[in-house]
């Protein structure tokens, strides 16, 4: 609560005003996100489920045996199913999320239906990651990190990103990283803003929470959501936009907002392969593989130690 508040402050006392996307995944919030998954629009999880079922039986082979699956951002951990599919002799599985209601369901439903695993739960933000225990079986780490989060960090944090999962995970480690990819605009806005209103109320639900958690006085008529292409930085934006002049107040201070200023909550950057490379060397890791799905694409990549 107090790692919210802080980082609200200094992004309303920011100029431009953001805040960081992490927050918007409290129980509500993920939930309106598995609802954004299955949205016609909304193309990546569609696309990347498809994909990761072709290639997952192909690259379980070289996994080996006693391995230990380790997921940043677990989830609802829908896509882990077909991993852990296609790794029958997985013998260990570590979902980490900062959600805790997100992360308890999902590592009661993985338990559940598969036994015979050891399931893990960590609870935690995937920008400092901590230390796997020292007990895990002694086969190989697998990093699985789907979904195109990295898209929602700056350069220089998906390189930290990177290189501290390279160290987390060992030297024999693979590093599985799903990634959407550079498309046009009109397919890209329609996944950010659908015609149902579900990615607004997701939006939205930020403010909604800094209300009830904080203790803030967000007007909720006086904002909007909006997604738009920056091609420039090759990302999709998404802001709360004023509608109209309107003030917050948080910890007795007062914050305004003149009508059409933003607080921008994400930024979800679409790659290319080269780009990805490019991440890769710079984090200690190489592309040992890569794949992509029909169109609209969505690639995965199979990362090894360089």
């Amino acid at each position: 609560m107090q790692a919210f508040r802080r980082e609200l402050t200094e992004g309303l006392a920011a100029s431009p005003k953001s805040i960081s996307p992490k927050w918007l995944y409290d129980a509500k919030g993920s939930e309106l996100f598995e609802d954004i998954t299955r949205l016609p629009e909304y193309y990546p999880t569609r696309q990347e489920r498809a994909l990761l079922r072709r290639v997952a039986p192909t690259w379980a082979k070289g996994v080996g045996p006693d391995a230990t699956l380790v997921e940043l951002g677990s989830g609802a951990s829908e896509k882990t199913r077909i991993v852990l599919d296609a790794l029958p002799a997985l013998a260990a599985y570590i979902p980490l999320d900062i959600s805790q209601s997100a992360l308890e369901e999902a590592a009661a439903s993985i338990r559940a239906d598969y036994p015979k695993l050891d399931v893990r739960p960590v609870l935690g933000d995937f920008s400092a990651l901590p230390s796997l225990p020292d007990d895990l079986p002694s086969g190989r780490r697998v990093g699985f990190f789907p979904g195109s989060t990295l898209g929602n960090l700056e350069r220089d944090e998906a390189v930290r990103l990177l290189a501290s999962s390279r160290r987390m995970l060992g030297e024999d480690a693979l590093f599985i990283l799903g990634v959407d990819l550079i498309k046009d605009r009109e397919t890209l806005e329609a996944a950010y803003d659908d015609a149902q209103g579900v990615t607004a109320r997701f939006n939205l639900n930020l403010l909604e929470r800094a209300n009830r958690e904080l203790g803030t006085d967000f007007d909720l008529t006086a904002f909007r959501h909006r997604a738009v292409w920056n091609e420039a930085c090759s990302r999709i934006e998404m802001h709360l936009e004023a509608v109209r002049d309107t003030q917050v107040t948080l910890d007795g201070m007062t914050y305004d907002f003149a009508g059409g200023e933003t607080l921008h909550t994400e930024s979800s950057r679409k790659f290319s392969r080269d780009q990805i490379e490019q991440l890769a060397s710079a984090s200690g890791w190489s592309v040992r593989d890569w794949a992509q799905s029909d169109a609209p694409s969505v690639a995965l990549a199979v990362l090894a130690p360089a």
